[in-house]
């Protein structure tokens, strides 16, 4: 299944991104010393602890005998009298110098074309031809700075890993999309949230931080290939002890989660600040570049799955909650009630509206989409504001929602009932304009592109990444095809 799906705008990505090496005996013995290589197992029982250290110990003594008969087999009494040439003879009787000889009577390691030397691939005809083949592999391998890149957060055979796809598009119209290098992750992902901060130095990064089933915030580097650890983790458990009551306690390092974290959001004005909501019911402010949790807020009461920062207002911080509401924070006062929305159901997804300060939608598990006007929000706690809209979207839980980045007014809404769905919000009157089964099962993830707006990725449960050119639909092109010459302005701070 594919959890999450973020773009990563053109040009940001290294051309060639780099191979890691591999990591040396002392760096594998160091991630051992921490339990890198054991965090994907933090979540087993206890009962399945005592029973792998039990099939382990069976294994070791196994291996011990193993050991023990190899060493028997291989060692000879110190007066046998064996030597280096009784195994030179043993090797003649074999005749191994002939074991390739072929039924024509050409020896393969005869005199002849076989032996001839070449001083460089180059000149050796045999081989000119694996040229062409570096040449297209290279140019595979290569990411060009009209290609549009996915990241797709997913989970597979109990493997959960990143895949970096390239989306690519020829004059003709015709697209062509697979997968660049993918990232194996310890952990099953349940959101992501790219960002650009420069953690390495230079101007502009390119990483990816992704929220698990686990209490720690990971930062991948999507500029390196083959790595086998995350650049930078937020939180996440210190210390984990076994005691005789057959229970574990855990230490978790300062200002972390301590429950799975759902929802992730970068701050795009304030490129080192993340915000995280998680099943412990709290949100939390990371500065990714000190790695510390600055503000931690409690104004929930159950699990929060979502948050979103304001476009305009880049202080302004939005979450939703299983407790069925929204609240609206300022970052800089953390402490202030802030401002509280009651909603029908469970919080699936929000976001703010890209062309305005004061308007957002949430998605909720009945199936409905709400739409809120933060200009109509009171500061008496007690004093309920109502929607501006309520649209019944789906049969099934609404998933997830994205707005268009360009085109005001559309909105595209993804659910468990497989459909995804695309809507003119104009004077808060949603009517649905064009709708698609796209094949992905159920549908957790959607998202357009900023750099070609019209393009919309899905994710589900088959695990197949779509990309829904939604220009193609006629109802789409007549209302919004008219801002497809257009570009994108972005909002004032």
């Amino acid at each position: 299944m594919i959890a999450a799906i973020s773009w990563i705008p053109k040009g940001v990505s290294k051309s060639v991104p780099s191979v890691v090496e591999p990591p040396s005996k002392e760096e594998i013995e160091e991630m051992l010393k921490n339990g890198a290589l054991e965090r994907c197992g933090d979540s087993e029982s206890e009962e399945d602890d005592e029973i792998m250290d039990a099939d382990a110990a069976k294994q070791d003594d196994t291996v011990a005998h193993a050991l023990a008969a190899a060493d028997a087999l291989g060692k000879t009494p110190k007066n046998s009298g064996t030597s280096f040439l009784d195994i030179t003879d043993g090797l003649k009787e074999l005749d191994m110098d002939h074991y390739d000889d072929e039924d024509d009577g050409i020896e393969v390691f005869s005199k002849g074309l076989g032996d001839t030397y070449y001083p460089s691939n180059d000149m050796d005809p045999y081989l000119k031809d694996n040229n062409d083949d570096d040449s297209e592999e290279d140019e595979d391998m290569t990411i060009k700075a009209e290609d549009s890149v996915i990241v797709c957060a997913r989970n597979a055979d109990d493997l959960s890993h990143l895949e970096v796809w390239i989306f690519e598009e020829s004059e003709d119209g015709d697209s062509n999309m697979y997968v660049h290098h993918d990232v194996i992750i310890p952990a099953f992902p349940l959101c992501t949230a790219w960002l650009d901060c420069p953690l390495k130095g230079g101007e502009k990064g390119n990483f990816i931080a992704v929220g698990s089933m686990e209490t720690s915030i990971e930062i991948w580097d999507l500029d390196i290939i083959d790595e086998v650890q995350p650049f930078l983790v937020l939180g996440g458990v210190a210390e984990k002890k076994k005691k005789k009551a057959k229970k574990t306690s855990v230490k978790y390092r300062k200002g972390s989660h301590t429950d799975s974290v759902l929802g992730l959001a970068w701050n795009k004005e304030y490129r080192n600040i993340l915000a995280s909501a998680s099943a412990d019911k709290l949100v939390k402010i990371w500065d990714v570049t000190s790695g510390e949790c600055n503000i931690t807020m409690d104004h929930h009461t159950d699990k929060v799955q979502a948050v979103a920062w304001n476009h305009h207002e880049p202080q302004v911080l939005l979450s939703g909650s299983f407790d069925r509401s929204v609240v609206m924070k300022d970052g800089r006062i953390p402490t202030h009630a802030g401002f509280k929305w009651s909603v029908t159901a469970d919080v699936e997804s929000l976001a703010w509206d890209p062309h305005t300060n004061h308007s957002f939608v949430v998605s909720l598990e009945d199936g409905t989409v709400q739409g809120f006007d933060v200009r109509t929000a009171k500061s008496d706690s007690a004093s309920e504001s109502k929607p501006a809209f309520t649209l019944h979207a789906h049969d099934q839980a609404v998933c997830t929602i994205s707005y268009n980045p360009l085109a005001p007014n559309l909105l595209a809404t993804g659910s468990t009932d497989k459909m995804v769905k695309l809507w003119d919000l104009s004077n808060n009157q949603p009517s649905c304009v064009a709708t698609r089964n796209p094949k992905a099962g159920a549908v957790f993830s959607i998202s357009f592109s900023e750099d070609r707006p019209f393009l919309l990725a899905i994710g589900g449960s088959t695990g197949k990444l779509e990309v829904w050119d939604t220009l193609s639909e006629a109802a789409v092109s007549r209302k919004f095809g008219n801002y497809s010459s257009q570009s994108i302005s972005k909002p004032e701070a």
